[in-house]
């Protein structure tokens, strides 16, 4: 029987699990493959390369799959000049995406300018200040994210058992899905148990069929612990959760050694977004950084999307319908 949230009615879907918009690997493909699974499947639209190969892929996802699906823009600062992300919105907008989902720097003006456009906003958020922030300005979902998420945690480091529940308390109105670590069903059931409608999982579909990783890092994946990431950035305020690497364990040395006084330059070599997409074309799992989550310890195998779906909302039923309501206590009759 489908689970049905707020989450899944708002954005038309049948399983409550969002495709995070990732870079690198957040495909046409990936996400058209979690849609046609029953989730929402994203892509993040700086893959593209340009404004109007966003497009492109826009018009690609569409005969790719007929379900819903979004785009991601992400807001960040950059090495040089910062993407032409307004060109990326008017497109989106052209193109009639139904879905938006924003990280990063405050969205407000895009926020605005999607809505009224009709489209549907994701927001992601690493604190619950954040989120708040997110609700007054009107976001229609929010993405809570804890400290075990691959990517930019934030610098406050709460996990997702506090984040969620301190969620629920409150947000009076706005739906918000976890992220961070979430790779089973029984996870799954826990942030419903927390408060969440739904989760986001990015690291997870990366260890599968369809994600364009090379082999090469998918079996480090299968033989990593949840113990296997490195935190760079961390004396920059830019935290940034990586997989424990060869360059990622340099970074941490050098962010060891210099401490307080280190400088983006001093890492700049060996972070650099091309040398890890360098890594990625040579399956060269030790070349350059790549962002994964804690949830690496939870992953044992390579499943299609569609395999991964369905194995984790059958678990997440069970363990709701079966562990959990086994724990419900009978009352005895006299």
């Amino acid at each position: 029987m489908p689970i049905q949230t707020r989450v899944t009615k708002l954005l038309g879907i049948e399983h409550p699990i969002v495709m995070g918009g990732m870079t690198g690997v957040g495909t046409v493909e990936l996400a058209a493959a979690v849609s046609n699974a029953g989730g929402l499947g994203i892509f993040a639209a700086h893959n593209a390369g340009s404004p109007e190969g966003c497009r492109q892929w826009i018009r690609r996802i569409r005969t790719l799959t007929n379900k819903p699906f979004g785009v991601n823009l992400t807001i960040l600062p950059t090495l040089g000049p910062p993407p032409p992300y307004q060109e990326y919105a008017q497109v989106c907008v052209d193109e009639n995406v139904p879905i938006i989902e924003t990280a990063g720097s405050n969205p407000k003006p895009f926020i605005r300018f999607f809505q009224a456009a009709g489209i549907i906003t994701i927001h992601k958020c690493v604190t619950i200040r954040h989120a708040l922030s997110a609700e007054r300005m009107g976001v229609d979902i929010i993405s809570l994210d804890g400290f075990e998420c691959a990517g930019h945690p934030g610098e406050g480091d709460v996990g997702n058992y506090v984040l969620q529940a301190k969620g629920a308390l409150v947000l009076k109105k706005t739906p918000f899905i976890c992220s961070g670590g979430v790779g089973d069903g029984k996870q799954i059931a826990a942030a419903f148990a927390l408060g969440a409608e739904g989760v986001n999982c990015g690291t997870r579909f990366c260890a599968t069929q369809e994600c364009l990783w090379p082999e090469s890092f998918k079996e480090r994946m299968l033989h990593a612990t949840e113990e296997d990431t490195v935190l760079m950035f961390r004396h920059l305020k830019n935290t940034t959760r990586v997989f424990a690497n060869k360059v990622a364990k340099e970074v941490e040395d050098i962010e060891l050694q210099k401490g307080a006084n280190v400088k983006f330059q001093d890492l700049a070599h060996l972070v650099a977004g091309k040398r890890g997409r360098a890594a990625e074309q040579a399956g060269d799992a030790d070349g350059g950084i790549w962002t994964a989550g804690q949830v690496i310890g939870l992953i044992d195998d390579i499943p299609t999307v569609a395999q991964l779906m369905q194995r984790m909302m059958a678990e997440c039923e069970d363990t709701i319908r079966g562990r959990l309501n086994s724990m419900l206590a009978v009352p005895s009759r006299l």
